[in-house]
């Protein structure tokens, strides 16, 4: 129910107003509406247009967030003054603006509402320097948030792709060396082989020795990793026989031969096939066959890890993939872990605990892998390069949990309080910015309507993210 507005004197009693000029105090005067609510009435909805500014005048008002499907009461208040509803009415321009909260009367309740535009309008003539530094204020923290957060993006991709760089050099590496290697061992078969058509071997001979080769080439696969003391047991035991059946440099073949899973029965069945008149001949043709085998594993392997990290990174990027899509929580984990890879350092253990039975989840993946990184960021961070990483999920209720783990020295109580806040961090000046945090909770709460949270003590930090396991309507 609306009724006529207070009296100039009466709007003085209201601390907003008292030191208004009387030709302000009658503008208000004229233009404000007294609104009356009864108990349990909502008075404004979040998120609708903000068409009003409102002054409490009597009884009790709460103001609601919504934080993930529910309201959430941030603030209660009965005090005589307390303003709500359109507060950025200062602003040029009000097109967008919606109410940032609800706002329900907890008890019968009385409040002075003053139309947005052209209280805004008046208060802009009336005091044009404060407008000017109050909408100064709140565009510049906003540009100033947007700017930082984007140059922390900038910097976080910075590092994995240096992180990226660095770990698909040594496979591209590996395989660069492997190729010219295998280049060369090619070019020695091919000259071994002349050899052995020159001196006009039986064909039964050489389609024995090839025979042998087959078996020997496949054995590779199937050979059992010798420790180092093996190894070098292996290779005199290798060298040996060669120097018995008068194989000049032994020695080398036997390095080749040993890792290879290759014993001496195996080179008695070759001299068999062979006889000794070609033995040494048909010995380092095998040896370029198994040196062959081998630099081909090795560059199967180098160019396996370099498509295992182009994949990650695609899945990290979500590169091809529409932005909001059903997703396995597991995958974003996985690829941000390969893509951090470089920055974990040989003294952190990963341990993932994943319950693979958790169904997919409805996500923007690109930004929740986002989040992971962040937070392994920050528990690396914590960490000084040296501690247990632990990726958990789990299921609760009808919630996806993910928590991400550390051995850390933990968070001092009082500052666990604020570390989700835009701009606060714990680290030194220069090396954080306070967005990560602050970009994760936003990612978390606002965009997916789920939780992040935090416990920590020394040695035991969880950061614990909470994402509905359906989709949730639009807030």
């Amino acid at each position: 129910m609306t009724t006529a507005s207070l009296s100039p004197a009466e709007l003085r009693t209201l601390f907003l107003f008292e030191a208004l000029t009387d030709e302000q105090v009658a503008w208000i005067a004229e233009h404000a509406a007294i609104e009356h609510y009864q108990a349990g009435a909502q008075v404004i909805a979040e998120g609708e247009p903000a068409t009003c500014f409102y002054v409490l005048l009597s009884g009790t008002l709460r103001m609601c967030r919504m934080v993930h499907g529910d309201e959430v009461e941030v603030v209660r208040s009965e005090q005589r003054g307390s303003y709500f509803g359109a507060t950025q009415f200062y602003m040029t321009d009000r097109r967008e603006q919606g109410y940032g909260a609800s706002v329900y009367a907890v008890t019968d309740m009385t409040a002075l509402t003053l139309p947005t535009a052209e209280f805004g309008e008046r208060f802009i003539a009336w005091f044009p320097m404060a407008a000017h530094l109050l909408e100064g204020m709140f565009l510049g923290r906003r540009n100033i948030d947007a700017t930082v957060g984007r140059r922390e993006r900038l910097l976080a991709l910075g590092a994995l792709s240096a992180g990226l760089t660095h770990e698909l050099n040594n496979p591209a590496a590996a395989a660069v060396r492997a190729t010219s290697s295998l280049r060369e061992r090619v070019a020695g078969m091919r000259h071994k082989l002349a050899l052995l058509a020159r001196n006009a071997i039986d064909p039964d001979l050489l389609e024995r020795l090839i025979d042998v080769q087959e078996v020997m080439v496949k054995q590779i696969a199937d050979a059992p990793e010798l420790t180092a003391m093996q190894t070098a047991d292996r290779e005199d035991e290798l060298t040996d026989w060669f120097d018995e059946h008068g194989v000049t440099d032994g020695w080398d073949l036997a390095a080749v031969f040993a890792p290879a899973g290759i014993t001496v029965d195996r080179l008695n069945e070759v001299r068999e096939a062979v006889g000794t008149e070609h033995l040494g001949t048909a010995l380092r043709w095998l040896g370029y066959a198994v040196e062959t085998e081998t630099l081909m594993g090795e560059i199967e392997d180098a160019t396996t890890r370099i498509s295992t990290l182009v994949g990650a990174a695609k899945q990290y990027s979500q590169m091809d993939r529409a932005p909001f899509q059903w997703v396995d929580v597991h995958d974003g984990l996985v690829s941000t872990l390969i893509m951090m890879s470089g920055k974990i350092g040989k003294n952190v253990r990963v341990v993932k605990e994943f319950d693979r039975s958790l169904p997919h989840i409805p996500a923007y993946a690109g930004e929740l892998n986002q989040v992971w990184t962040n937070l392994v960021d920050n528990a690396l961070g914590a960490m000084k390069g040296e501690g247990t990483l632990t990726i958990r999920t789990s299921r609760k209720n009808d919630q996806a949990l993910v928590e991400i783990c550390d051995t850390g020295p933990g968070i001092p109580e009082d500052q666990r309080e604020r570390i989700f806040e835009p701009f606060f961090t714990t680290k030194p000046v220069g090396e954080g910015t306070g967005l990560g945090l602050d970009i994760s909770w936003r990612i978390v709460v606002n965009r997916h309507h789920g939780d992040l949270r935090v416990t920590s003590e020394p040695g035991d930090t969880r950061f614990q993210v909470l994402l509905p396991l359906t989709e949730q309507p639009e807030t």
